[in-house]
């Protein structure tokens, strides 16, 4: 969005004190006591310190994470007489003058929301292609590991490392990225990862050596983890909640149609020019999104853009009382840092919800990565098929994926009708019954696969068996994240951080351990072996559908709506709305100790 044609800030939102809004006999200005007392007891809420406006007493309207106050201080001091100040990137905003928390208005042209849909579908089907391309990058390179392994002379074992490291590479990513983009804005974190990737694919291309490969690997899969961890983020920061089915159905599905095709274009392409057309193909696919998400898709984080003209306000009006929300978290880069790399730690290993639903999608994806393993071993060993031929047996697990993508908005519809029928407060377990319904899709194919992959047999058997595996993925995995996200709302990005590293890892680990499995199991029974864990899995979501709600009221984490009000009294110079007490909250979450 070009800023330039923008009128500056005519709709800005600042939050007024209760004296400065409209009361009449019959609907009076609230009063509230907000005497701030002199020292903050551990864990209880922070509130702005008052201040004195041309009305009298005046308050900012939004729960802050206010300095603790000078024990010194004499304490029958008036609050709005004590010395605290809020840091910027400018200098300090003293807390004994008004401050103005800047805010999107309604309607207001420089907030995502409010970009036309044309332009909005742009950048949904751009960050969705982009995720495409990196998880293409993850499984294109497995039509031909034999290639690549015999020309350095390695085992072919050995040659699956250069899978398993980008995999890894999935997993450590966020870890990094996601804190990043909370200070700098996604759209600088998308371009420079980006950019990184797309350079060491370059080596990767032309490597002389086997460590080279692993190393440049490595890095590509870190980098690349970043569109994959922030594309949920874009969406949301974009669309609407009511909006947000089918653009999530559409980046939903690219992560698992990517790998489905990568050994499709790879087998062909290897087969025709080599192995290292693999990467070339991959540097080709990725210098195109970097071009298209650098200077096609702006900064969509709304906490940044605020930041932004909130630093041109104070400029402009010389007032340094223009704030955002992010601006109040006093807690310094390294401290977020922090709870970014601690909190999913805790959550995995001190919630039961988090511990089982990781492993469930660990288990899963570990089945997807398998996959890319097990149909060279029964297409091409067993039954003598080319790379080529043996790509398109993975043409049904893609129309899987895209089924049931298709399916999603019909599922979201679903969930609206039982946010109506709980008056607009569904329990966490309503996300549950997509996943009650799909969980048996993955046994059966996976034991469809296992008993029609004899030699004998014709190919078309295993290769369907790929449908039913790729509908249940795209249900199992957008169920698995909804139900994590509204049972640890305020934890939400460390819940899944949680998942995404665990789950990466174990993706990681079966690759290379799967030929062996196949060698001495056969091919019939390991792949059954596969179908009795997923099988085992489908108690997971039955059980929480039991449990749940009580695991969730014990817990110290978990989100919880009468808590979540409790700590939200009356504040002077809030506005009686649902929607200033949802800023309220969200201002709250940002200042949240690990």
């Amino acid at each position: 969005m070009d800023q330039r044609n923008v009128p500056p800030y005519p709709d800005v939102d600042t939050v007024l004190e209760a004296s400065e809004l409209p009361g009449d006999q019959h609907h009076p200005a609230p009063q509230y006591d907000h005497t701030v007392p002199p020292a903050y007891p551990a864990k209880e809420p922070a509130y702005p310190p008052s201040t004195t406006g041309p009305h009298g007493p005046r308050t900012t309207g939004a729960r802050a994470a206010a300095p603790i106050p000078d024990p010194s201080a004499n304490s029958s001091t008036d609050s709005h007489e004590r010395e605290l100040r809020y840091s910027t990137k400018e200098g300090h905003i003293d807390a004994q003058h008004d401050y103005k928390m800047v805010k999107f208005a309604p309607g207001d042209p420089e907030d995502p929301k409010n970009w036309s849909k044309a332009y909005k579908w742009w950048c949904t089907m751009v960050v969705a292609v982009t995720c495409f391309v990196v998880a293409f990058a993850s499984s294109v390179i497995t039509a031909d590991i034999g290639g690549m392994a015999s020309e350095f002379g390695v085992s072919y074992e050995a040659g699956l490392v250069s899978i398993s490291v980008f995999v890894v590479g999935f997993g450590i990513g966020p870890m990094i990225f996601a804190p990043l983009s909370e200070v700098f804005g996604r759209q600088v974190i998308y371009a420079s990862t980006l950019l990184v990737a797309v350079i060491f694919i370059i080596p990767c291309a032309v490597a002389e050596n086997y460590a080279t490969l692993i190393v440049c690997r490595t890095i590509d899969g870190i980098a690349f983890s970043a569109p994959m961890t922030l594309v949920g983020g874009t969406l949301a920061d974009m669309w609407r909640n009511e909006e947000r089915g089918v653009p999530m159905a559409a980046f939903s599905a690219a992560p698992f149609i990517g790998p489905a095709i990568g050994p499709l274009v790879g087998g062909f392409l290897s087969d025709a020019a080599g192995w290292r057309w693999l990467y070339w193909i991959q540097l080709i696919l990725s210098a195109v999104v970097w071009i298209l998400i650098t200077f096609t898709v702006p900064e969509t984080y709304a906490p940044t853009l605020l930041a932004r003209r909130a630093k041109k306000m104070r400029k402009e009006a010389g007032d340094s009382g223009y704030v955002t929300e992010q601006e109040l978290d006093t807690r310094t880069f390294s401290s977020r840092l922090m709870v970014f790399l601690i909190r999913p730690f805790q959550l995995l290993f001190r919630e039961l919800i988090v511990l089982l639903i990781s492993l469930y999608m660990s288990v899963l994806y570990g089945l997807l990565y398998m996959f890319f393993v097990a149909y060279p071993i029964v297409f091409q060993k067993g039954k003598g098929y080319s790379a080529g031929i043996t790509g398109l047996m993975f043409i049904p697990l893609a129309l899987g994926v895209i089924c049931a993508a298709l399916c999603a908005p019909f599922v979201n519809r679903h969930y609206l009708k039982m946010v109506h029928k709980h008056h607009g407060n569904p329990p966490a377990e309503m996300r549950l019954i997509p996943m009650m319904l799909s969980c048996w899709f993955i046994p059966l194919g996976l034991f469809i696969f296992a008993w029609t992959s004899f030699e004998r047999l014709t190919w078309v058997g295993p290769c369907l068996a790929g449908w039913p595996v790729g509908f249940g993925f795209i249900f199992l995995y957008n169920s698995a994240n909804n139900y994590l996200v509204d049972s640890y709302q305020h934890q939400a990005a460390s819940a899944l951080a949680a998942k995404t590293f665990i789950r990466s890892f174990w993706g990681a680990g079966v690759v290379l351990f799967t030929e062996q499995m196949y060698e001495r199991l056969n091919d019939q029974w390991a792949t059954t072996l596969l179908a009795f864990l997923g099988l085992a899995c489908c108690g997971i979501p039955f059980l929480f559908w039991v449990f749940g709600a009580r695991i969730r009221a014990s817990s110290k984490y978990a989100y919880s709506p009468e808590t979540d009000n409790e700590v939200l009294p009356p504040i002077e110079g809030a506005r009686p709305s649902h929607l200033d007490l949802e800023d309220l909250r969200r201002a709250q979450s940002y200042v949240s100790n690990p």
